[in-house]
């Protein structure tokens, strides 16, 4: 991998990571689309470690809280029915699906789940649940002629059954064209939950499983065609790409529907139908050399 992909690559991580357009189909189409090597996974995974980094500092603040409350209600010097509290337990308990299934299906998110086909796919079917979820919330937030304003649900209102909810939505993510923040925000709003609640608990819910997933992949970095070098300038690009969209991203679901994404992931989706179908791409390109 040379510099240059490095850096496009990173810059890709970066802008898609939060947004619900799935980061990890925007790498294997960069790749594809440039006719470069597919990155893999094991590239995805660690420079999302970049993103998280982002994250990190966005949402200190709600971080170190929570860790405070956590770690006190453990010592019995924060009430267990602390909010703060709660949401450390939460998090944990939303992250044990992606933490299962990721595990249990290593082998296909490396190999099969990374077919053009299943992307162009999921971004389609994903794309089509995320505008019913937003057309539902919206109709929620602005009532009609015939309808009253309902008021949606916000995170002192999480339980364990929705936490494992958005924690199901989140192992969706593992097939490429899905999309981490698309998936949870879309369970979210379905679940009657506010925007701004959906995408707030989506970025936190991330931390450990991308960490993780991230530290777990590093034995593998290096191998093939991508090299330390460019996989760490890839990472540090995506951290400062992605610390600038996720401060646009939260301030933009305030007031913003969602269906610009949605118009985009099916027209990505149906183009990528048909390049694949008139063989002008292969859904493996790539694939070989990697």
């Amino acid at each position: 991998m040379s510099w240059l992909e490095s850096f496009i690559l990173g810059l890709v991580q970066g802008l898609t990571e939060f947004l619900p357009i799935s980061s990890s189909a925007h790498l294997r189409l960069t790749a594809a689309f440039a006719g470069w090597h597919d990155p893999g996974a094991a590239f995805t995974a660690i420079t999302q470690i970049g993103t998280e980094a982002a994250v990190l500092i966005y949402f200190r603040k709600d971080i170190a809280r929570i860790l405070s409350a956590w770690f006190g209600s453990l010592f019995g010097k924060v009430p267990r029915s602390d909010h703060d509290a709660q949401m450390g337990w939460l998090v944990i308990v939303g992250s044990i699906p992606i933490g299962v299934l990721g595990v249990t299906f290593k082998d296909q998110i490396e190999g099969p789940f990374r077919d053009l086909r299943l992307i162009a796919t999921t971004l389609i079917v994903m794309g089509i649940v995320l505008g019913v979820a937003d057309r539902l919330a919206a109709r929620d937030e602005t009532g009609g002629k015939h309808r009253a304003v309902r008021s949606r649900k916000d995170l002192k209102e999480l339980g364990v059954k929705d936490g494992l909810i958005f924690g199901f939505c989140q192992a969706m993510a593992l097939i490429p064209g899905v999309s981490r923040s698309g998936a949870t925000i879309s369970g979210g709003l379905l679940m009657g939950y506010t925007r701004e609640s959906a995408a707030r608990y989506s970025f936190l819910l991330a931390i450990p499983a991308v960490l993780a997933s991230g530290v777990f992949e590093l034995k593998d970095a290096g191998e093939g065609h991508v090299s330390w070098g460019p996989t760490i300038f890839a990472t540090l690009v995506a951290f400062v790409v992605g610390y600038a969209v996720i401060a646009w991203f939260m301030k933009f679901i305030t007031t913003k529907s969602f269906m610009p994404f949605v118009y985009y992931r099916v027209l990505l989706g149906i183009v990528l139908i048909v390049l694949v179908g008139m063989g002008v791409l292969s859904p493996h390109a790539g694939e070989s050399a990697g």
